[in-house]
């Protein structure tokens, strides 16, 4: 039986493994000023950086219309057994409902909320694509993916917090006490939403580095076959730090390291960097 894994560019797939493991993902539109773009085709986090340096302005993204999926599921359809869709989070966008409804002009299109977004969105593709090349049933998938996505774990430390204060998530005074205490913010994904998880202080490099080792040090709940290390940007330093922890509190039988996706760009700036995984059943 064949089946097609779906998803959109939120999950920050890169082409690379998007092809390794067959995945179609759809571009999200993300709009500058009076500008539409494809995400991660016709723009990507550094253009959405640059223009709000020179305007002062955030980029932001718009939901995947009922039209747009019609268009995508309806040869994916043909050629395939089945088609699984996994939508950005319902709790961030109304991607999923918008996919839903265009799942039912089909009978063979299925849609699972993955409840998170950027890596651990992609966590849950690369998921759903392994079961699907080691031969699962469609049932078995259906049944087991939506119980993987409550397992997700998605966090990601900010260097900044003007994007956030732009967007109207934190307010300015909270802004200039965290950068006259030197506090590096970590968001994580909860129960399908994001909010600030830990505060860590110092210089960037220094509460990276504790930022990661809290992740990971002394858990015994942790999947050890994949996780993702993804970054809206980072200098190399940063990105050596990470890869030293997650050897060290790991090992992982395989990370896969890439550049989020725009939607973690617009909405939490450069430097943001995150680990993501799955915890165990």
């Amino acid at each position: 039986m064949s089946i097609k894994i779906v998803t959109d560019s939120t999950s920050s797939l890169s082409p690379e493994i998007a092809s390794r493991f067959g995945i179609e993902v759809i571009p999200m539109v993300v709009v500058a000023g009076t500008e539409q773009y494809k995400d991660g085709i016709e723009i990507n986090p550094p253009d959405v950086f640059e223009y709000f340096e020179k305007t002062g302005e955030l980029c932001s993204t718009t939901a995947i219309n009922y039209a747009t999926y019609v268009d995508i599921f309806t040869p994916l359809a043909a050629e395939n057994d089945a088609v699984i869709y996994i939508s950005l989070g319902s709790g961030f966008s109304v991607c999923y409902q918008n996919a839903v409804n265009a799942s039912q002009e089909f009978n063979n299109v299925y849609v699972i909320d993955s409840e998170n977004l950027s890596s651990g969105q992609g966590l849950l593709v690369i998921e759903a694509a392994q079961m699907a090349a080691a031969g699962a049933t469609l049932e078995e998938m259906l049944e087991k993916l939506p119980q993987v996505a409550k397992r997700v774990e998605a966090s990601f430390i900010l260097n900044q917090l003007n994007y956030m204060v732009k967007g109207g998530r934190c307010s300015a005074v909270t802004a200039m006490g965290a950068n006259l205490l030197r506090i590096k913010p970590s968001i994580a994904v909860k129960d399908g939403k994001m909010g600030v998880d830990k505060k860590f202080r110092g210089k960037y490099h220094k509460a990276l580095e504790e930022y990661v080792i809290d992740r990971l040090k002394d858990r015994t709940d942790i999947r050890r076959d994949k996780i993702f290390l993804t970054y809206s940007s980072a200098d190399e330093e940063a990105v050596s730090i990470a890869r030293r922890c997650i050897e060290q509190y790991g090992p992982f039988d395989e990370v896969f390291e890439n550049t989020s996706g725009c939607t973690v760009a617009c909405h939490c700036g450069p430097n943001t960097l995150g680990v993501l995984f799955i915890r165990n059943e």
